[in-house]
């Protein structure tokens, strides 16, 4: 168990020195990356905090990897350090920003679930950054629902969109309740839901991490669905916010709801279809009823092919990073 624990600390380090970011000894258990297809009778991969503590002292991994202020990262990039403690503070602002946009959402038809993801989400973001949303839409109302949530985050100018970036709602994901599951299951998708953090819709995100649990899990086995809400950046429904949800919703639903998202949906899937970034060679782009997805520079590929090249460099041969972690 050292040697494959050691295996899949290293893994773990140096997939997250792509990220720039280093992890504590609690983080390195928690997120911890095992191969997707493990050895024959084998059919999981299990490990305590104590073990990952121990095995950090090995001196065959040490070779590799460094500490410094708690964080373990790979040697020569201690620089990451101190970036990621000033990054820890740049979150504070936009998770601040994040939570009052969420607390206006509430009031809008259809959002059922209101999420953090990629760097914000990993506490980890630059001053320049913006903030990505992850919208959950009742079923049959997504295409209502979008409209109706980018245009409350453009009236309260945080919306990204030109240059402007900083601070600004990126709003380039949303599913439904009916379809929680996240379609692209490799290695750079476990890492970025094994990381989201929920700002509003908690029983709807614990449904989602229920759906998803089993194979984040074949990645990460440490990671578990949160249990309670967070603590901070976190808004709820009241009972004036889920009347007044409520009310729009069945005001739309009875001027003709089904017949105003056919409508918007056949518009947006045009607007999408004509949009230059959508031929752009290797974007993500889905605009169904379950998925509205606009992810022209996708970065799931770059990483993981910048993963496989510092993996040679770093891996003995037959130690590198097998394709089962695509």
């Amino acid at each position: 168990m050292q040697s494959q624990l050691s295996k899949n600390i290293l893994h773990t380090i140096t997939y997250c020195d792509i990220l720039n970011h280093p992890l504590t000894s609690f983080e390195l258990w928690k997120y911890l990356i095992v191969e997707a297809k493990l050895p024959r009778g084998k059919l999981s991969f299990h490990c305590t905090l104590g073990n990952i503590i121990e095995t950090l002292e090995n001196k065959e991994l040490r070779k590799h990897i460094e500490e410094f202020r708690g964080f373990y990262f790979l040697k020569g990039r201690k620089s990451l350090v101190g970036k990621r403690i000033q990054n820890d503070k740049n979150s504070i602002m936009k998770f601040k920003i994040a939570e009052r946009v969420a607390w206006w959402l509430r009031f809008v038809p259809f959002v059922r679930m209101v999420a953090v993801t990629g760097t914000l989400a990993m506490k980890n973001p630059e001053q320049s950054s913006d903030i990505d949303f992850f919208v959950a839409l009742e079923k049959g109302r997504i295409f209502t629902g979008r409209l109706l949530v980018t245009l409350v985050v453009h009236l309260l100018s945080k919306r990204r969109y030109g240059k402007r970036i900083k601070n600004r709602i990126c709003l380039n994901y949303f599913i439904t309740t009916g379809s929680l599951e996240i379609q692209r299951q490799d290695l750079f998708g476990a890492n970025e839901y094994s990381f989201v953090y929920p700002i509003f819709g908690f029983n709807v995100f614990q449904k989602f991490c229920g759906t998803n649990a089993g194979w984040i899990n074949k990645f990460k086995p440490n990671w578990e669905m949160p249990q309670l809400k967070p603590a901070k950046y976190y808004t709820e429904h009241s009972k004036i916010s889920r009347l007044i949800q409520k009310t729009k919703e069945t005001l739309i639903n009875f001027l003709g709801g089904d017949i105003m998202e056919a409508w918007l949906k056949q518009k947006q899937i045009i607007r999408i279809s004509r949009n230059p970034l959508t031929k752009k060679e290797g974007a993500y782009i889905e605009a169904t009823d379950d998925n509205l997805i606009f992810l022209p520079e996708p970065q799931g590929v770059k990483i993981y092919e910048e993963y496989k090249k510092k993996s040679k460099e770093i891996f003995p041969p037959g130690v590198a990073y097998d394709e089962s972690f695509g």
